[in-house]
């Protein structure tokens, strides 16, 4: 007797409730699945019981979940973080052998090896995938780690190949749509989302002049760049305040400088809606980025930012994808990735800088519109 074969198949390592932004995304993508009447499955790792915590919050209801221990954060070891990926690719390949999808939801979380397992799979049992490009790997891998060429020539092409493969390919941005399509010649449709952000209740209207950081502080941010900037600022009388969120590489330098003035604050890494509370009290959103990244992946920040209601000031080449997104879209200034002109920006803003804000549909951001989307193109609907 043959099992059960599901209809989706949404596979992605990091999951709800631990990841609130895109796993409560991928949860709310499966509830709308069996609610439609189909049947879905999560394939995913979990550090704690999750069909327990399901049961709980009263979620998933209808769902079926696969779930393998997850042995590894953002701050383990390489080696052992490789060890753990590798742990979940075999289970998302017996995994699919057992649910049989017809469907299947597939993102970079991991990359490239579990995408390419369900290409495998693809071919093996005649469905289809939708590849969803959060980052291009194995090129923004290839920024923070150098890999050696031959390997990073070969993943490219095993990563064409699932591309190539794929019935619709789902990325952010233009640039990035551009990257996918010179590197692997694919014939599939790419569909451009915005990253989402949780629903934002009681935006701050009254807002503190001043800076805001939300978000990672890690070695493509710009951080000693942005930290020696703020410094700058201050010894010559800048007056504004600034507040760091998040944690990363840099955690202790930006510790070690709210320790220099009163008027720099770190509240170090906090929940999604408390992330977005604090940012929404602020004129001001700080977003720098590494250029070369820019074509890769997109700052998942952005979208919090802009619901946040607040203005942002992104400090990367004016050529870039951000850039362009922040000044194109009306949702705030660019500044060229150098001390002086960032200090300058930061006097400019405390003498009374201006800027004609677009004002933001809050729906066009949200986990559900993201949903919707992702969903319509699964399974072909509108057109998508």
């Amino acid at each position: 007797m043959l099992l059960k074969r599901y209809d989706l198949a949404i596979i992605n390592r990091s999951f709800w409730p631990k990841n609130q932004i895109i796993g409560e995304s991928l949860l709310q993508l499966s509830e709308k699945t069996f609610h439609d009447g189909r049947s879905a499955v999560v394939i995913t790792q979990s550090s704690e019981n999750l069909k327990k915590i399901m049961t709980k919050n009263d979620r998933g209801l209808g769902v079926a979940f696969k779930e393998c221990k997850s042995r590894s954060d953002s701050s383990t070891k390489l080696l052992y973080r490789i060890f753990d990926a590798l742990i979940f690719m075999f289970w998302v390949a017996w995994n699919l052998i057992l649910t049989r999808p017809k469907n299947i939801y597939v993102s970079t979380d991991p990359p490239l090896i579990v995408p390419f397992i369900v290409f495998l799979y693809s071919k093996i049992s005649r469905s289809s995938y939708v590849y969803h490009l959060q980052d291009i790997h194995p090129e923004a891998t290839n920024i923070v780690i150098k890999l050696n060429p031959v390997f990073f020539t070969f993943l490219k092409k095993v990563d064409n190949l699932v591309i190539r493969n794929a019935s619709s390919i789902i990325t952010i941005t233009k640039t990035m749509k551009d990257e996918i399509t010179e590197r692997s010649k694919t014939k599939s449709k790419i569909h451009l989302i915005d990253n989402p952000t949780i629903n934002i209740v009681g935006i701050s209207q009254s807002k503190i002049a001043g800076f805001v950081f939300s978000g990672n502080a890690g070695k493509l941010q710009r951080i000693p760049l942005l930290l020696k900037s703020i410094n700058k600022y201050k010894e010559q009388g800048g007056v504004l305040p600034f507040l760091f969120i998040g944690a990363g590489v840099y955690s202790d330098e930006i510790h070690a400088l709210s320790s220099k003035y009163k008027d720099i604050t770190y509240s170090g890494l906090v929940d999604a809606n408390t992330a977005n509370d604090l940012t929404s009290r602020y004129e001001w959103a700080l977003l720098p980025i590494e250029d070369e990244v820019t074509k890769y992946a997109f700052p998942s920040k952005t979208s919090s930012y802009v619901s946040c209601g607040v203005n942002i000031l992104s400090i990367c080449s004016e050529q870039t994808s951000v850039a362009k997104w922040v000044v194109d879209n009306n949702y705030g200034i660019n500044t060229l990735p150098k001390v002086d002109d960032l200090v300058n920006v930061f006097f400019k803003i405390e003498n009374g800088l201006t800027i004609n804000k677009k004002t933001v549909d809050q729906n066009y951001f949200s986990i559900e519109n993201f949903v919707y989307r992702i969903f319509n193109i699964i399974f072909n609907i509108g057109g998508a």
